[in-house]
């Protein structure tokens, strides 16, 4: 009779127990991840994927740029400026403004892209049946946002130590003492308007294209959402959707950005954009797409992979 007491009085404890934590894992308030992950985790994961990621795209990146300043370099295409770089400037050249570019993917990147999933239950998330493509890109939008104000004197850095095409690489203090002594510290944030468009755009269409087409390519497919082959075909759809959005507001960015230092070619991202328009013609916006492209394929594709098996190293779901 002890017996069956004392199992009458535990056996309901331990069923209450297993309600209130099963009760406790559907309320997890991040409707992608199987436990609540501290911000600095996510944010800190997201900045180590960028920073390799951009050690192996930064070539790409320093043609774009010289396409984007220069119509002599835009005429000669890809292969003929990567050509024309290294004959006159040598290999190296190709990594010219590396170290700006990994302290602007540390502070910018880290942002734009550990902040997502914390947007995305702001904006309210947080099933998988009120997770609209629109509330994915205003989550993408805010993160792109916070972070490019973050990164936007490490962008003002990269850009012109990518432009100078002097055979020596320049000094990430000396380009920085140089701006600081003939703009003071609003030279920093030159082109913040077009950057901070740039960036809502850029991470808006990223993390929402990304985040729609995986559904897309799981339910196509039948793969996990956490496999490989979905990560990176869905990577690479962001990234040609993130081209046809961003490369204006890159040519105007990298415009602004890219003025001499002591003189005030264009006075706003709007003056910026009627310039380019009435002066070059509006397929200007749009010149250096491949290498843009070229670029933001597997920059994405790199990016969301590492980050995504960090995630997994770290015992999260998958975006």
């Amino acid at each position: 009779s002890f017996m069956l007491d004392n199992l009458s009085i535990h056996h309901p404890i331990r069923s209450k127990t297993s309600n209130t934590m099963s009760l406790k894992q559907q309320q997890t308030p991040l409707a992608t991840a199987g436990a609540t992950p501290g911000l600095l985790t996510q944010i800190g994961m997201a900045g180590g994927a960028a920073v390799i990621t951009v050690t192996f795209i930064h070539p790409i990146d320093v043609i774009k740029t010289r396409i984007q300043v220069s119509a002599e370099y835009g005429k000669l295409g890809m292969f003929g400026t990567a050509n024309k770089v290294v004959s006159s400037e040598g290999v190296s050249a190709l990594w010219k403004g590396v170290n700006a570019a990994w302290l602007r993917e540390a502070s910018y990147t880290s942002l734009r892209l550990g902040l997502y999933e914390p947007c995305k239950v702001a904006f309210g998330c947080t099933t998988p049946e009120n997770t609209t493509f629109v509330k994915k890109f205003a989550a993408g939008s805010a993160a792109g946002a916070l972070g490019s104000l973050a990164g936007n004197p490490f962008d003002v850095l990269k850009t012109k130590m990518m432009a100078s095409e002097a055979k020596e690489a320049p000094s990430i203090m000396k380009t920085g003492a140089e701006l600081f002594k003939n703009q003071g510290i609003a030279g920093f944030y030159r082109g913040i308007d077009s950057n901070v468009a740039r960036a809502m755009v850029l991470n808006g269409t990223k993390m929402a294209v990304y985040d729609q087409a995986k559904g897309m390519v799981v339910t196509a497919t039948g793969w996990e959402r956490k496999s490989l082959m979905t990560t990176f075909f869905s990577a690479i759809a962001a990234g040609f959707f993130m081209t046809c959005t961003v490369s204006p507001f890159d040519m105007v960015r990298t415009r602004l950005m890219n003025q001499p230092s002591d003189a005030r070619i264009y006075n706003n991202a709007v003056d910026c954009m009627i310039k380019i328009a009435t002066k070059e013609g509006p397929l200007t916006f749009w010149r250096g797409f491949m290498p843009i492209w070229s670029r933001f394929a597997p920059t994405t594709t790199l990016q969301l992979v590492i980050f995504e098996q960090l995630r997994g190293m770290m015992g999260m779901k998958s975006l």
